[in-house]
């Protein structure tokens, strides 16, 4: 399972580092180009997604109550100190915003996409970290 969860933040880390590659033409290309709107919300939605799985693959490795959405997943492991409780309470968000993604994906807003979305990519990295650090501190 500890192998799981590396391979996962593996592919976040990649999508992440893609994003980051699209993000200084967001404002000028989201809105006209249909091909590179696509690859950003496709990738924001994997990261997104990504994240949640992370947090529910990490809930099971550490034996920890079983999430009741997506949310909860995020919040379980602040409450757990896996993640700063702080962070978790912020961060959860993210889950609200996958099934945005997943589901009123073309009410989309891209001023809001290109400058506050893709400007949180650190938040991400920052979750990733806080998940590695804390399986490889304690994996069980």
């Amino acid at each position: 399972m500890i192998e799981k969860v590396r391979q996962k933040i593996g592919r976040i880390r990649e999508h992440v580092d893609l994003l980051e590659t699209l993000r200084p033409e967001c404002l000028v290309r989201f809105s006209s180009d249909p091909v590179y709107r696509g690859a950003v919300l496709h990738y924001l939605y994997l990261v997104a997604d990504g994240c949640v799985v992370l947090a529910e693959q990490t809930i099971r490795l550490k034996k920890l109550r079983a999430p009741q959405s997506y949310s909860d997943a995020i919040d379980i492991l602040g409450d757990s100190g896996v993640i700063p409780p702080d962070f978790a309470y912020n961060f959860a968000a993210i889950a609200g915003f996958r099934n945005f993604l997943a589901h009123d994906y073309e009410k989309v807003d891209g001023v809001v996409i290109c400058s506050q979305i893709m400007a949180r990519l650190d938040d991400v990295k920052a979750y990733l970290s806080h998940v590695e650090e804390h399986i490889l501190i304690s994996p069980i």
